[in-house]
């Protein structure tokens, strides 16, 4: 069990939510403005673990965070899939007659497009965290502000909800990976998803090939990503995600992908998250056994 665990966002955030639901209450969570501080916390060692959201079934894929991956040395070693709830907030006694301008990360934004549209008046300010923004709001008191975050910030900071769920979809769920350092990081011998990087020949019907393949040897392909190469305008590297039934048929793909690929790697293999899990909440809304917060 790792001792500190590295996570983009402050408390009340989804991403505390989402590293409770997988580690438990034993860790203490390092608090990163930036998907770059997380990861570069895993690499220096001064975080056991981190926690990373990569997409969400509303808004997308978050792309900087696949070059992330790409790009240090780190290993995916678990998933979560996180159902997000997202909720209007505000000071106690404000209505939405006097809101004036909603505060949150852009993702959130996104996923509550529709309701949102609704209020053309109001100014959408994109911040770096829902929980920061419920907290920052709840310290300064700003009135006409109202933030788009999760029930757990709500109860955290005293903050009254106006609007209760929403996000575009109820079927709204973010996707996070676990990270390790890639030279530490033990196999899972229970593995059963995993997370590979390539890049075929610039031809056509390359990228077929692969894909072929793929289906050939059983393996379900649940992600498929291209991303940009750098230093090679129009070129497009792919981030895939397989599923398989026994780590024999990861072995027999990534040897035949081999004879189609320019480039190959194993970003991680790991048991695959279930969408079925129900976050680990106290009746008032927060992280449930929730533990410290590192410096």
């Amino acid at each position: 069990m790792p001792q500190h665990v590295s996570i983009q966002g402050f408390q009340g955030s989804f991403h505390e939510v989402a590293a409770r639901q997988f580690f438990g209450p034993q860790p203490a969570l390092l608090a990163c403005a930036t998907f770059g501080a997380v990861v570069a916390h895993v690499v220096a060692g001064t975080a056991d673990a981190g926690l990373m959201a990569m997409e969400n079934s509303l808004a997308g894929s978050i792309l900087p965070n696949y070059l992330l991956l790409e790009r240090h040395a780190v290993r995916v070693t678990g998933e979560v899939y996180l159902p997000i709830h997202q909720h209007l907030m505000s000071l106690p006694g404000a209505t939405l007659a006097d809101i004036q301008a909603v505060h949150s990360h852009p993702m959130a934004l996104r996923q509550c497009g529709e309701f949102l549209d609704r209020y053309p008046h109001w100014e959408l300010v994109e911040t770096d965290d829902t929980g920061h923004s419920a907290q920052l709001l709840a310290q300064n008191r700003t009135p006409g502000v109202a933030v788009v975050a999760g029930a757990q910030a709500a109860a955290q900071f005293g903050l009254e909800i106006l609007a209760p769920s929403i996000h575009d979809d109820p079927h709204n769920y973010t996707r996070f990976l676990v990270l390790e350092r890639a030279e530490t990081a033990q196999p899972n011998p229970l593995a059963d998803k995993a997370s590979l990087y390539f890049y075929a020949p610039h031809a056509p019907g390359s990228l077929a090939a692969v894909l072929t393949r793929v289906a050939a040897h059983g393996l379900n392909l649940s992600k498929l990503q291209s991303c940009p190469r750098p230093s090679q305008p129009w070129h497009y590297g792919f981030h895939a995600d397989v599923e398989f039934d026994v780590i024999g048929q990861l072995e027999a793909l990534l040897t035949d992908l081999e004879e189609v690929t320019e480039e190959l790697r194993v970003l991680g293999a790991y048991q695959r998250g279930s969408m079925n899990e129900t976050p680990l909440l106290t009746k008032e809304g927060m992280p449930a056994q929730r533990a410290g917060w590192g410096g």
